[in-house]
Parts: structure tokens; sequence; C-alpha cells
């Protein structure tokens, strides 16, 4: 089952910080600057640390993974917004 989760990060070093935006953008949605929203499968979550934990320095920065809940669930519908509004992306296979 696929869960949801806010992943944000705070890295002080600007290849590395360049380094963990690449490899989140391709594992979730770029909400806002340090902010994802990501759909994982158990196997996905554990490629993702993966690919995360030899990048940042462990001493100097911080990725944030808070669960949400089962993608598409309660707690997604219940997110709230000032400004422009909060709208949960569509995930589709596109085949070429």
């Amino acid at each position: 089952m696929r869960q949801l989760y806010i992943i944000t990060y705070d890295v002080s070093n600007p290849k590395r910080l360049r380094r963990v935006f690449q490899i989140m953008r391709g594992f979730g949605d770029h909400l806002q600057l340090s902010v994802f929203r990501a759909e994982l499968s158990p196997k996905e979550y554990a490629q993702l640390l993966m690919k995360l934990n030899p990048v940042i320095h462990h001493l100097e920065d911080q990725v944030l993974i808070i669960p949400i809940g089962p993608a598409g669930g309660e707690l997604e519908q219940k997110i709230e917004a000032l400004g422009k509004p909060y709208v949960p992306s569509e995930r589709c296979a596109l085949v070429i």
C-alpha cells in the first residue's frame, strides 16, 4: 500500500542542496522551496533513504519525512491552505 509523506529538508551546502532536490524530484511533487509531497511504496521509501543518506552531511543537514497516511486517504483531504489552494496531484502512467 502506498503511503503519503511530506518531506522537507534543510541542507547547508549548495552542491548537496541541488543533489537532494534532484533526488526528491524523482520521488515526489515539489510543493514549496524545500518541501515535497511523495506517495511511496515501502520499496520506494527504502530507495529514497538509500539515495539521500550518502548525499547529506549528517552533522549539518536535516531531512524530515512526515507520514500523512494512506495515499488519497482522509488526512490528505483535510489539508488546509491559505492563499493558493492545495491540489493533490493526479499520478498516471505515461507510455511513450
